[in-house]
């Protein structure tokens, strides 16, 4: 009898290239997004891809702007390697085209400079339909499971800055 090869949607594709936000207010709670097209309890930290020739800090801004409705911000870190995440195989052909597996992010730590009315998320292409600051130890609680472990390493690298 032959042994049945078992095939996994999206391990040939190649990773996008993006960037995080861990964005901090005055008091180090961390901002987080419930995404719009997410039928589960789906909040998470805002992200994005980088554009042809943009670097990964100006991308970060940009990002932040086009998600959170406000570029009121300061990077005080980036993160000292690239973090990668793998979507769930029932995901990866309803983003991005199918054309990735997951992404290979650049984070950065970014203060938030301005008041919370700064902040609408009701842009011209929407990715939340709320948010809200979350402490630290908050933040592993409600985000979207498969960036558990990407959250966690993301938290360990920044965490001297943000407690």
């Amino acid at each position: 009898m032959a042994e049945k090869k078992v095939e996994i949607p999206g391990q040939e594709l190649p990773f996008r290239q993006g960037v995080g936000m861990m964005i901090i207010n005055k008091s180090n709670r961390i901002f987080v997004g419930k995404r719009i097209d997410s039928k589960t309890n789906g909040w998470q930290m805002p992200q994005g891809g980088i554009n042809l020739g943009e670097t990964p800090s100006a991308a970060a801004l940009r990002e932040m702007a086009e998600e959170i409705g406000s570029n009121q911000g300061k990077i005080i870190a980036e993160s000292k390697k690239w973090y990668s995440y793998r979507l769930p195989p029932f995901l990866v052909h309803k983003l991005w085209e199918g054309k990735y597996c997951g992404q290979r992010q650049k984070w950065f730590l970014i203060r938030f400079t301005g008041q919370d009315s700064d902040i609408n998320v009701k842009t011209k292409h929407p990715e939340f339909d709320s948010w809200q600051w979350v402490e630290v130890h908050e933040l592993l609680e409600n985000i979207i499971p498969f960036k558990y472990k990407l959250y966690s390493k993301i938290i360990a690298e920044f965490k001297e800055l943000i407690m």
